[in-house]
């Protein structure tokens, strides 16, 4: 279900979505580090068998992957960088679309940004703003 944030509404929801945001980071870490083993083992055996048990390793911790981020995005946050950390939470200022802004380590929201914007165009909440919905 979609729904705008306020921004108490985003803090609010904000310790639910770091430990669902920390899951989904675990699972692309166990990606990767299985990714490493299966080019590993491209160099150092000829073993097909050993190969096709790690690439099978692979597509069941990409899925698991998958699901994490979908549970995460199930809290109504978009993912747009599991690497860098930064989740956007949909608002409106006045009567214009806008992202509340969250990198990994902040512990509230603090920032927005216009839709075609990103990170770099990240502005301040003003403690008084009721201009976001």
């Amino acid at each position: 279900m979609f729904s705008y944030f306020t921004t108490n509404e985003a803090n609010q929801s904000l310790p639910d979505v770091i430990k669902k945001f920390e899951f989904a980071l675990a699972k692309k870490n166990e990606v990767s580090k299985i990714e490493q083993e299966l080019q590993m083992s491209l160099s150092t055996t000829n073993s097909f068998e050993t190969y096709v048990v790690l690439k099978q390793k692979l597509n069941s911790a990409i899925t698991r992957f998958y699901e994490a981020v979908e549970l995460l995005e199930n809290t109504g946050v978009v993912v747009k960088s599991i690497e860098q950390g930064l989740l956007d939470f949909p608002s409106k200022r006045f009567d214009d679309e806008v992202w509340l802004c969250w990198k990994y380590g902040e512990t509230e929201i603090k920032f927005w940004h216009e839709k075609d914007s990103g990170f770099m165009g990240r502005k301040p909440i003003e403690v008084s703003d009721e201009s976001l919905v």
